[in-house]
């Protein structure tokens, strides 16, 4: 176990660890973590091996020009009441909906370091080579992250607390989803080859 802390009606909630057995198999899981920190490529893979359909909140958010599409909310709201799926845990309006319906939340709570580092090679590469996002959006100029107090370099430095913040509330819930905390690229690479690999060698 990762740690523990007190739950509900004095219940003990424990945060699994990397080499934790998952009590339950999953359906509807979430992925949470710092901007760079992986959840993308985390999600596919987990989707992949339990066989359920991964939804990018990044392609359904963002419309041509970064416009945030209208129909972002009820496209959400519309795959959380289906009974299977992956999903990144980010977007205010959706957050809730989707804990709601969730029952696994893996934490990757990878070190600021190592979550910015990604996320700058990861910036450069997809401006340097004019990589297509979302309904055909780039990456701005990279001369945008001195002048823009809102490039997204600058606001996931200043974002990275958020994740761990919001991980008591979700443990204080009265029926909170399992919670898996993966701290290193290792234990990333631990548990899709263990806990969640067992699940899938048993389904097959």
């Amino acid at each position: 176990m990762d740690r523990t802390r007190p739950g509900p009606d004095d219940a003990v909630v424990a945060i699994l660890g990397a080499r934790d057995p998952l009590p339950v198999r999953p359906r509807r899981i979430l992925v949470t973590g710092s901007s760079g920190a992986g959840k993308s490529t985390l999600a596919r893979a987990v989707a992949a091996r339990l066989g359920v359909p991964y939804y990018e909140l990044d392609a359904l958010f963002h419309g041509p020009g970064w416009v945030p599409r209208p129909s972002f909310v009820d496209d959400v709201h519309a795959f959380a009441a289906t009974d299977a799926w992956v999903c990144e845990w980010q977007y205010t309006p959706v957050r809730e909906a989707l804990l709601d319906r969730a029952d696994l939340l893996v934490w990757l709570d990878l070190s600021r370091v190592r979550v910015f580092s990604q996320l700058a090679v990861r910036t450069v590469r997809r401006r340097a080579g004019r990589v297509p996002l979302w309904n055909g959006n780039t990456e701005p100029p990279l001369r945008t992250v001195l002048t823009d107090p809102d490039h997204l370099l600058r606001w996931a430095w200043r974002a990275y607390p958020k994740t761990a913040a919001r991980i008591p509330a979700v443990l204080a819930r009265p029926a909170p989803p399992v919670v898996v905390r993966l701290r290193t690229r290792a234990d990333v690479a631990a548990w899709l080859a263990g806990p969640l690999g067992e699940l899938s060698a048993a389904a097959g």
